[in-house]
């Protein structure tokens, strides 16, 4: 019997730096939604637990112990009990957009299913990355602390995505020392409820993604970017996490998305762009 789970993109929509602890982590409000692009997990039962990689962006991807996946394995494993797991990539690799973690939560939801044990708590969960705890019930969350506090919020009103990657590592913590200030405001206490995406996207225009500068400092591309997403016609385009992917958000249903998806395609042949809905 195989399992089957998705691992869909993660999105910051919104990511405001608020604090940093005294260990060094940094606090953050950030509304949180996931898109049908994304990454396919497949396990079956078997002696020992193995990995194998597959997938349009497979180049580079680890299928040793260092891969996130077998680490949520090692973490959810029974004794005795083994699996295969394949993944399928398709998301780049640090990219901003959860990949690693949402690959590690499909692969802990389908083990889950395929071993009949419970899922971890949240300090294992948390012990494998900060992403991996949202990355569980794909949705929208509104998320803070350093990942751990989660609200789920109401689902979010259709809205078409395009998600840009210009092909550049940006290091998160570069990133992070890019900051002209770690102490931000958080986003209002009470979110509103979005009629459209319309609304949403006005929204959105008001709020910020504290990393988005510095990751342009470092990697300019980046802006090039978001230009090309400003131009597209969308309703409203930043930065996703700490980089280098970006997102626009269009009307539901109108064929924008794809469109724009294929006009910066043939523009950048050596970018990866991706149209989809937001889940």
């Amino acid at each position: 019997m195989a399992v089957e789970a998705f691992a869909p993109a993660k999105i910051n929509l919104t990511l405001h730096v608020t604090g940093q602890r005294a260990d060094g982590y940094h606090l953050l409000d950030s509304l949180v939604a996931f898109c049908d692009v994304g990454d396919q997990v497949r396990v079956r039962r078997a002696e020992d637990l193995s990995l194998q990689v597959g997938g349009s962006r497979v180049a580079g991807v680890p299928t040793d112990g260092s891969n996130l996946v077998l680490r949520a394995a090692e973490v959810l494993k029974p004794a005795g009990q083994g699996a295969e797991i394949t993944l399928e990539k398709h998301l780049p690799a640090a990219a901003g957009i959860g990949g690693g973690s949402s690959d590690a939560a499909a692969t802990l939801r389908a083990l889950a299913q395929l071993w009949d044990v419970k899922l971890p708590g949240e300090a294992d969960l948390l012990s494998l990355g900060a992403d991996v705890p949202v990355c569980m019930a794909p949705g929208a969350w509104r998320m803070a602390g350093i990942g751990e506090d989660l609200t789920p919020l109401p689902p979010l009103p259709s809205c078409d995505i395009l998600l840009v990657n210009p092909g550049v590592a940006v290091s998160t913590p570069v990133v992070f020392r890019g900051l002209a200030s770690r102490e931000n405001p958080a986003m209002p206490q009470d979110l509103p409820v979005w009629g459209d995406a319309l609304e949403l996207s006005a929204w959105l225009a008001r709020q910020r993604n504290d990393l988005q500068a510095p990751a342009v400092a470092a990697a300019p591309v980046i802006g090039e970017v978001l230009d090309a997403l400003r131009a597209s016609g969308a309703l409203f385009s930043a930065m996703s996490g700490s980089g280098a992917t970006c997102f626009a958000l269009f009307e539901p249903d109108e064929g924008q998305a794809q469109s724009a998806a294929e006009d910066i395609r043939a523009k950048h042949p050596d970018w990866w762009v991706a149209a989809g809905c937001v889940l």
